[in-house]
């Protein structure tokens, strides 16, 4: 039998600790923790957990990437707040001009974004849309029809509006595209419903996936192929108020988190490969109305309820990551 030395040309090696920066396929004995160790591929994406958020909050909209992410809005208390991740750290930025939560967001990275439609309270609901310049928020042209629980994709140059919670209360189906200029109405959802995740890079190709109507959680997932939708598979685990995220087209989506019957946070990570949703490494706190921001490989959860209001972040690493893992035998 080959033995180790034969393959690789050296013994495996003793530390105190795992080594900083092994190669894939490095074993190693771990004297403090008495294992056998190897680096490995994940199989699996994984969540880590980061640095919290300057305050708890929860319900506002979000957007941007894994190292360049932007949270606006939300309670409790009702707020305007904005605040920027690096990658590593939160900071927070100048607050919206209208304090709202239960927002839209679009954008790219952290520099420039939209914050539309939302709530003061259950009678004040907002047709308002703020664009940020990476420093501050200017109001400009309002949505066609006001809406809370609005989802939402894009860039702050190309963005989409779907579904929400209309005036009177009801679920709606609208569509609306952002040029960077103005909002422009499209066709119909199939179905109304609002509090869902959504994922795409532009308004000409993405995914609107979860929620809720009046009655029930969703699973339902439609792809937008920049003029209508179409219905698809859905989601293994029907929830509302998710987190989504994705930045290419309608092919790649991550969902996770949300709440789940009767009113329970999920913890649940599902990735989208253009077909269907497989379900994929859980997050570390179960948590729904959250912030969310990423692709379907390296996303961003922050905040949210579960069920206390939490300011704590988690960064997603899709499968084929490197991993240390540790060598039993039975």
């Amino acid at each position: 039998m080959a033995e180790y030395k034969g393959i690789h040309g050296t013994k495996v090696q003793n530390y105190t600790s795992d080594p900083t920066n092994p190669i894939i396929g490095q074993v190693w004995y771990n004297e403090t923790s008495q294992t056998m160790k190897v680096q490995a591929v994940s199989t699996v994406g994984s969540w880590a957990t980061g640095n919290d958020m300057v305050a708890a909050n929860r319900s506002g909209g979000s957007n941007g990437t894994q190292s360049s992410a932007i949270n606006v809005g939300g309670s409790p208390p009702l707020n305007g707040r904005t605040e920027l991740y690096n990658g590593s750290t939160w900071s927070e930025g100048n607050d919206l001009l209208t304090t709202r939560r239960s927002l839209g967001c679009c954008a790219a990275d952290n520099t420039s974004a939209i914050a539309f439609g939302g709530e003061q309270s259950p009678t004040a609901w907002y047709t308002l849309t703020e664009s940020w310049n990476g420093t501050s928020w200017t109001e400009v042209n309002d949505l066609n029809t006001a809406g809370v629980s609005i989802g939402s994709f894009g860039s702050a140059t190309s963005g989409l509006a779907m579904g929400g919670v209309a005036v009177p209360p009801s679920r709606q189906t609208a569509t609306e595209s952002w040029n960077g200029t103005s909002w422009t109405s499209l066709a119909s959802m199939n179905s109304p419903k609002g509090d869902m995740g959504g994922a795409g890079a532009d308004n000409t190709s993405g995914l609107a996936f979860g929620g809720s109507d009046p009655v029930n959680y969703l699973a339902i997932t439609e792809s937008w192929n920049g003029t209508s939708w179409t219905e698809v598979a859905d989601l293994n685990q029907e929830r509302s108020a998710l987190g989504g995220a994705g930045k290419s087209d309608n092919t790649s989506a991550i969902a996770f988190g949300g709440m789940v019957p009767p009113f329970n946070a999920s913890a649940v990570t599902e990735l989208w490969n253009g077909t269907s949703w497989a379900e994929d490494g859980d997050l570390n706190t179960a948590r729904g109305y959250l912030y969310s921001a990423g692709t379907a490989t390296a996303a961003l959860a922050s905040g949210g309820y579960s069920p206390a209001i939490v300011a704590s972040t988690e960064e997603f690493t899709g499968a084929g990551a490197p991993q240390t893992k540790t060598i039993t035998s039975s």
